[in-house]
């Protein structure tokens, strides 16, 4: 059966799409299975390792209805502004741009109450309407779950480098874990590896290890379903007061254990992408 006929509209769109896109070097998807386990986390300490590391880094927060990426890095009274009909991403020293629905509120706690289409049209224009400019890696920060923004991306972004999936150790998180790499495979979506985040409680007096939430379980997840394991993140206070504050604890506490996991998992990513 023939495919309709686009209209002149839609050509424009889909010219927009690509020149946007093609100025990406590589596409790096942050997903979880569940919320609650960090993902916003590791992908903002994520780019703003790239960005230390020199890369022209750009990070987009796709969970239109819970925005959080712009309070992790105390941007969150940023307005945007138009160049030549493309919105300007938010500049974060030394070579981060970001984007998220949070800087198109009218206020802080909005609620964004959208329909799936709703959500994929914003997105394409996030990707088509945002000026990126030349970008070495762009980390796209999803919202939990298997909806209708990862459906969205994964067809808009359909030569992405691959995706991160974020869990914590316990069996609950494991499973929602597992089903975002089913998603990923049935979508046909590279999975570059797996992060176990919230591995381990450090004591900030005696540096001790407490597994409150068990350890482990993302590395033998990631054995077993044949998939890299880029690394586990511990739970330390400094990660808790960077997202706070507004700095990624790759910059705020960089001699933690946390900023050291994070470069170690970047550095992994790197290497991954850059061999594909």
């Amino acid at each position: 059966m023939p495919k309709p006929m686009m209209s002149g509209e839609d050509i424009v769109s889909e010219t927009k799409l690509k020149n946007s896109l093609s100025r990406i070097r590589h596409v790096i998807i942050v997903m979880s299975g569940k919320g609650g386990v960090g993902k916003s986390t590791v992908a903002s300490n994520l780019a703003m390792a790239l960005s230390i590391k020199g890369y022209q880094t750009g990070l987009m927060d796709i969970d239109i209805t819970g925005p959080s990426i712009p309070k992790m890095f105390h941007i969150e009274d940023s307005k945007l502004y138009a160049e030549e009909d493309k919105l300007i991403p938010v500049s974060v020293p030394p070579s981060l741009s970001v984007m998220s629905m949070g800087f198109l509120l009218p206020e802080r706690d909005s609620a964004v109450i959208w329909r799936g289409p709703m959500k994929a049209s914003a997105i394409r224009q996030f990707i088509e309407d945002v000026n990126w400019g030349d970008l070495d890696y762009l980390i796209v920060d999803m919202p939990p779950g298997t909806g209708d923004e990862a459906l969205s991306i994964v067809q808009l972004m359909p030569k992405a480098d691959g995706a991160v999936i974020v869990t914590t150790p316990q069996d609950v998180a494991l499973l929602d874990g597992r089903k975002s790499v089913n998603f990923a495979k049935q979508t046909k979506l590279p999975i570059l590896g797996i992060v176990e985040n919230m591995s381990g409680f450090v004591c900030p007096h005696c540096n001790e290890i407490t597994e409150i939430f068990g350890s482990g379980g993302g590395e033998r997840t990631a054995e077993n379903l044949n998939i890299q394991f880029l690394g586990r993140v511990p739970l330390e206070p400094g990660v808790v007061r960077s997202g706070d504050s507004g700095m990624p604890v790759v910059i705020s506490e960089p001699e933690s254990k946390s900023a050291a996991a994070f470069n170690s998992i970047v550095e992994k990513l790197i290497r991954t992408v850059e061999k594909k």
